[in-house]
């Protein structure tokens, strides 16, 4: 397992999350060969789909917080796959304005869920059965116990997708629960080939173990005063810079801010946050096209001479004048699977950074007002 440099904390108190973060590459493994073992059930459950409809089939992905966030990575690039329509739209917004984003035309609502019980997740499942005529139900969960897995296992119309034991992470933050149900939604709706697959998997794995093993580095990387953090990146990894920057405000109790945004946008108005307490993260592109957007934001910073620090995570070498870390990525590997990667070392952070600031890591929130399974929501009845 990690082991961290800084002691500010007992372990105990981070050793869930820290194991959890540690065990992803086993874990992805797992997955892989759970969807090779299940991906004729689901080919059929699919095609069943296909059938039912003249038209193309909507594909909703769906889930609160960081299982939102699965969908807001995977969904555009998925739209090469022209069997459906993908979108990506949170549990919480389709609960409060249902008549805005359930149409009434044939949808495979795919909720992602760490436990399953959360309010929202419920609700959105039952709006849609009762909004939609043609509706199918795909839940990628980590708990066989949850609700959700337990309410649409019998149905005809659903299919449960259960992730390897283990990732129904016991600590505060999603982490292995996350990395799990997007690589398997990848798995599940990619165009790739089974040995195109294989070897993405192959490749993710390798080098998260690589990633982990790199204790060192890591810690000189992350370990230093700062008050403020913005992830930048683009495509696919623009939409990881959210679930990255959710880590660290989680597991500090926001006593670290952070931010993210595009390559591009960044100089729209968010650069203004940057000072010289300020750690800027940028997750470069492996499309060459798109990586020369995400190293001229980082440059413009340095030049600038503003923030306290800058690190590009690099799927190459790159020529700069700032901090780089590499993961050796061959140039066919889409950004949506080093994002699995890249990932990691955002959890690290998070959890290096919590201990700095004497924060329990696996139960951040020290009032006790935010949890691991959120609470204090009212559904109400929808007419």
């Amino acid at each position: 397992m990690f082991k961290l440099r800084n002691q500010n904390v007992d372990a105990k108190h981070y050793q869930n999350t820290l194991k959890e973060i540690s065990h992803q590459p086993e874990k992805w493994k797992i997955a892989f060969e759970n969807y090779n073992k299940y991906s004729q059930e689901i080919d059929d459950f699919l095609k069943s789909i296909e059938d039912s409809s003249e038209e193309k089939v909507r594909v909703v992905f769906t889930g609160a917080g960081t299982s939102e966030y699965v969908g807001n990575i995977i969904a555009d690039y998925l739209g090469k796959n022209d069997r459906f329509r993908f979108e990506s739209i949170a549990t919480t917004d389709i609960v409060s304005s249902p008549y805005i984003h359930l149409k009434n035309e044939p949808t495979l609502l795919v909720s992602f869920a760490r436990s399953g019980n959360s309010p929202e997740s419920l609700a959105a499942v039952k709006l849609a059965d009762k909004l939609i005529d043609n509706i199918h139900h795909l839940a990628i969960t980590c708990s066989p116990e949850g609700k959700l897995a337990q309410q649409l296992g019998t149905r005809d119309d659903s299919y449960v997708l259960l992730m390897p034991e283990g990732t129904n992470d016991k600590g505060f933050a999603m982490t292995s629960s996350f990395s799990s149900m997007m690589l398997s939604s990848l798995l599940i709706f990619d165009t790739l080939s089974d040995e195109e697959k294989k070897t993405r998997v192959e490749y993710i794995t390798k080098q998260a173990d690589y990633v982990l093993s790199q204790e060192d580095r890591i810690n000189e990387l992350g370990d230093f005063e700062f008050d403020r953090i913005i992830y930048l990146g683009s495509g696919p990894l623009y939409g990881l810079t959210n679930e990255c920057r959710l880590k660290i405000l989680e597991l500090t109790a926001g006593n670290i801010s952070s931010m993210y945004e595009s390559s591009l946008g960044f100089r729209h108005g968010p650069k203004s946050y940057v000072d010289d307490k300020t750690f800027i993260v940028g997750l470069v592109s492996n499309n060459d096209y798109t990586r020369q957007y995400d190293l001229d934001i980082l440059n413009e910073i340095h030049g600038d001479n503003i923030a306290r620090k800058i690190l590009a995570l690099s799927p190459k070498k790159l020529d700069v004048e700032f901090e780089q870390f590499v993961i050796d990525t061959p140039e066919n590997i889409e950004d949506v699977y080093i994002a699995l990667v890249y990932v990691i070392i955002a959890q690290l952070f998070s959890v290096m950074a919590s201990v700095y600031v004497g924060n329990e890591t696996d139960t951040p929130s020290k009032t006790g007002t935010v949890n691991r399974v959120v609470k204090g929501v009212t559904i109400h009845e929808y007419k």
